[in-house]
């Protein structure tokens, strides 16, 4: 894959994160999420890849773009697996909280794994406990581990996982051993992220997730020299023979990042929404202006760039072809 293809990415990133920033806080997640997938679909149109979506938002019958199996970019590039989530976090989007994302991630064609539309309990952690922690064992042990290794009590680890019911079992082995826990309202994907940047005060990631936003998250970490691992949950039979079909050999079995995003090269790029721990969100400047902050990782040379821009927003048709909210600025900028 070219290099040049990582500011192509933030491109559509940005484009994604400034569409839904409308929507930031007016409790509309559906309207701030397909505003942000429009988005991402017009802009792919300039990007020089001959793409297929692997993970996207939903099957055919179910989203009318960035659907799994459609064809993205201008055709003139390399063959590609896309992965996107264009409002990784859309309670919090509308909510206005921290840590809503416009992702998406790329690799060579046939690399992505096709995750189905289920849950997957997962474990992420940073570059020191890479290799060195297993989904296979319980969660306590994995613990005393992570303290062995990282030479720290386990009352000094923190460990984040989504507040959620069927997590309750999971909080209370951790509190019960002492462990720092860090509740999150949403954000799957930058929680997963969050134990590889040293700043974060995050050691692991644990619980269940969207097996779509596993295979993202994966991405991310291969490109941070993390590690993450997964197994899917299928609910029912119905979800098992989905995973069958899908070319899931074994449904049960502990997913490694080779499993997930393949041996060979991952780009992954990022825009904050609202602000999160590692990225600013939309900050609206006078005179038309928003100002975004990107991160656009690679694996093959380990290669970490934050970018920040500032929009002009007039200047951005498919804003313009939104109207309404953006109008209305254009206007109260211009005296009118």
């Amino acid at each position: 894959m070219e290099r040049e293809l990582a500011l192509e990415m933030v491109r559509v990133t940005e484009l994604a994160a400034l569409a839904s920033s409308k929507w930031m806080g007016r409790g509309s997640k559906t309207e701030a999420d397909g505003a942000a997938t429009a988005a991402m679909r017009s802009m792919f149109n300039s990007v020089s890849i001959q793409g297929t979506v692997v993970i996207g938002e939903g099957e055919m019958d179910e989203a009318p773009m960035l659907y799994i199996g459609e064809r993205v970019g201008n055709r003139q590039g390399p063959e590609v697996d896309v992965a996107v989530d264009p409002l990784e976090g859309t309670d919090l989007a509308a909510k206005g909280l921290p840590g809503a994302l416009a992702v998406m991630a790329v690799a060579p064609k046939g690399h992505f794994l096709h995750a189905p539309d289920m849950y997957m309990e997962k474990l992420a952690v940073g570059p020191q406990l890479k290799g060195k922690v297993s989904l296979a064992d319980p969660l306590d042990v994995t613990i005393q581990k992570a303290s062995r290794i990282l030479k720290r009590a386990v009352s000094d680890l923190t460990v984040s996982i989504l507040e959620r019911d069927r997590h309750a079992e999971k909080i209370a082995i951790l509190r019960a051993m002492g462990v720092r826990v860090k509740l999150l309202p949403g954000g799957d994907v930058a929680g997963a992220m969050a134990p590889a940047f040293a700043e974060s005060g995050i050691d692991m990631y644990v619980g269940s997730g969207g097996a779509p936003e596993g295979v993202i998250a994966a991405a991310a970490l291969k490109c941070l020299e993390g590690d993450f691992q997964g197994r899917l949950m299928p609910a029912d039979a119905a979800e098992f023979d989905r995973c069958l079909s899908m070319g899931i050999a074994d449904p049960r079995k502990i997913l490694t990042m080779d499993d997930l995003v393949g041996k060979g090269d991952v780009l992954f790029a990022a825009t904050g929404i609202t602000p999160g721990e590692f990225l600013k969100g939309v900050r609206f400047l006078p005179g038309c202006r928003a100002e975004t902050e990107s991160v656009v990782m690679r694996a093959k040379t380990g290669t970490v760039r934050t970018i920040l821009a500032n929009h002009y927003l007039p200047g951005k048709p498919f804003l313009q072809a939104l109207g309404g909210y953006w109008a209305d600025e254009q206007e109260a900028a211009s005296g009118l």
